[in-house]
């Protein structure tokens, strides 16, 4: 469960607060002023929250790099093209029935893609659009 407290209430009950995060695993959101300053959260959380962000800066770093030399507007292009296809392919699905089963986010290789060229479009797809 999540719940909030001031910064007055953590520093009066830290003990208590410490023992709802450890055994209960609940987090605390903490407000100074009425705003959200921080959160107390179990250490084993914390740890997962830092892998997925490791990884997060890791993906986007690789994809930077894929995509240095293309411009920005082509790059976006790219990304609202894939999307629509992606939607329009599951309204097909769900209209026809068919149920997409859910797949688990999987890492791209980005070092192997191919960047968007003055089309906005990757190699793989023009080859889909032909």
């Amino acid at each position: 469960m999540i719940t909030e407290a001031t910064a007055v209430t953590l520093r009066q009950n830290l003990g208590d607060m410490l023992n709802r995060v450890q055994y209960r695993r609940d987090s605390i959101v903490i407000t100074k002023d009425g705003k959200p300053v921080a959160a107390l959260v179990d250490a084993a959380l914390f740890e997962r929250i830092r892998r997925m962000q490791d990884r997060f800066d890791a993906l986007s770093t690789r994809i930077a790099k894929a995509y240095e030399g293309v411009p920005e507007g082509a790059g976006l292009a790219e990304i609202d093209a894939t999307v629509s296809a992606v939607r329009q392919e599951m309204k097909a699905e769900a209209a026809a029935g068919r149920v997409r089963p859910a797949k688990r986010a999987v890492p791209v290789d980005t070092s192997s893609a191919a960047p968007a060229t003055a089309t906005g479009k990757s190699g793989a797809a023009r080859k889909r659009t032909r």
